[in-house]
């Protein structure tokens, strides 16, 4: 608004001085007042206005090559809970255009893929990634998680150390994993922020960047912040040093936010300094910025939903939650996600009361949303066994889970879990076509993804060498040009 920026002399004035209107002077408006005071330019140096710098390092990712194309013949399980029998998917300009049984239409000129035999999902989501910060194989040189020097770290982002050449996102492409979401790690309160990436090769960070995506921000309950800075003697120590902390810093972007809040409505006075740290968290009370909260127990996890009451914001999902079965009412009734493992567990004191169902249960209440995640490279090229196991384990505890219901658990409602639901994690017409083609049921052992489609390009190819992605970093390295398993190098 022009007023916004201009004090003192009234918009009628300055309209007649700019249209040079006269019957402006029966008003008694005058553009020489001398009472005006002269306008402020409330623009700060580049840099200084977090409200202008809101996403300075922007993504410049491009979907790779692509052509139209319809999958036929398939076991189509859509992550809407729908399964089609010889189902067709058809893919239009990286969208997808249309899906269902064999009568739907092919349009003219467009590739038939025939996969008769085979199932076709969306493409795996892998909400707790650390590959790039935690490249594998690496060295202590490119360990770049963890910024272990303070209980808040908010003011760091992941995507700043992420390591686009890691090997492991050809071999969790392999797997099925179009998106992952980096996040940095755990030693702290607040870790940092987190960054959703396309699974594509590039030489940028930027390259990977998921367009639109929301940024998260990584908070750490339990054992991990409270030994790493007890050890230091220094709080936190303990599970209410830990809250004090969070408490502490939200109080702290509450007030910086009403200072800038305040600022950018009236203009006075001199403007707030620019804080990384609260502008993330400032970001989490606005609701622009989504945290993704590793917690085990589910005592600690219903100290952060109250804590999240007392300052008026939301927590999007719990991760790890090996405990969350013990709430699961609760976490549905608030739309909190639930990201977990199937068989991890007891390898400290927080882990140790979990169960292989797990993600069943929390899935049971309506409008639940259960998710399966890694937070491991190797088993980020398995989500679908381990989604396997947990489907297995809830029918055994008597719970009838169905398969095109729980293929959300890493595809549709893993988008939801990093707010990406709106652009991929279904076979819905519109959303990005990220597609795999499995060599046989996705919840069987023996299941590899034979294609994956990304935004409608083929970047995996399991039986064509050209679509088998090497990073430069594996080039010339031992081993380098060797089989394994019988796979031709680089489809692992």
């Amino acid at each position: 608004m022009i007023g916004h920026h201009l004090r003192g002399a009234s918009l009628a004035a300055i309209t007649c001085a700019v249209l040079g209107l006269s019957a402006c002077a029966t008003t008694g408006q005058t553009t020489d007042d001398t009472s005006a005071k002269p306008s402020r330019d409330r623009t700060l140096d580049a840099g200084l206005d977090p409200a202008t710098t809101l996403n300075p390092y922007p993504s410049t990712y491009q979907p790779l090559p692509r052509e139209n194309f319809a999958v036929v013949g398939a076991t189509v399980l859509t992550g809407t809970e729908r399964k089609i029998e010889n189902g067709v998917v058809v893919v239009t300009d990286g969208k997808i255009a249309a899906v269902g049984d064999a009568s739907t239409p092919v349009p003219t000129g467009y590739k038939v893929v025939d996969a008769r035999g085979r199932y076709v999902t969306p493409g795996v989501i892998d909400v707790h990634s650390h590959l790039g910060v935690y490249p594998s194989p690496g060295v202590q040189g490119m360990s770049d998680g963890n910024e272990a020097t303070s209980p808040n770290t908010a003011q760091v982002w992941a995507e700043h150390s992420l390591w686009p050449q890691d090997p492991g996102f050809n071999t969790a492409r392999a797997g099925g994993v179009t998106t992952l979401h980096i996040l940095p790690g755990s030693a702290n309160l607040f870790g940092g922020r987190g960054v959703t990436i396309r699974n594509v090769p590039s030489i940028t960070m930027q390259g990977m960047k998921f367009p639109a995506a929301p940024y998260t921000v990584k908070m750490a309950c339990g054992e991990n912040p409270s030994r790493v800075y007890g050890g230091r003697n220094q709080s936190p120590a303990t599970g209410m040093g830990n809250m004090a902390g969070y408490r502490a810093a939200f109080i702290a972007a509450r007030e910086y936010k009403a200072k800038w809040d305040k600022w950018h409505e009236t203009g006075e006075g001199a403007a707030p300094t620019r804080n990384l740290q609260s502008e993330t968290l400032a970001g989490v009370l606005d609701g622009s910025i989504l945290i993704q909260n590793h917690c085990y127990r589910a005592d600690e996890m219903a100290l952060m939903m109250d804590m999240a009451k007392e300052f008026g914001y939301r927590i999007s999902t719990f991760h790890h939650a090996t405990e969350a079965y013990k709430l699961a009412p609760q976490l549905a009734q608030s739309g909190i996600c639930a990201a977990m493992w199937t068989g991890w567990w007891g390898f400290k004191m927080e882990a140790l009361d979990a169960i292989e169902e797990n993600a069943a249960l929390v899935d049971a209440p309506e409008g639940s949303c259960a998710v399966i995640h890694s937070d491991d490279a190797l088993l980020t090229q398995r989500l679908n066994q381990e989604a396997a196991a947990a489907l297995s384990a809830g029918r055994r505890a008597g719970l009838n889970i169905s398969e095109e219901h729980a293929i959300s658990w890493f595809t549709s409602n893993a988008a939801k879990a990093i707010g990406i639901a709106d652009q991929t994690g279904s076979l819905t017409p519109g959303l990005r076509a990220d597609v795999v083609i499995w060599s046989a049921d996705p919840f069987s052992i023996y299941a590899r993804a034979d294609q994956v489609f990304i935004d409608g390009a083929l970047t995996f190819d399991r039986a064509d060498p050209a679509y088998q992605p090497t990073s430069d970093f594996e080039l010339g390295q031992p081993g380098y040009g060797l089989t394994a398993a019988n796979v031709s190098e680089g489809a692992r």
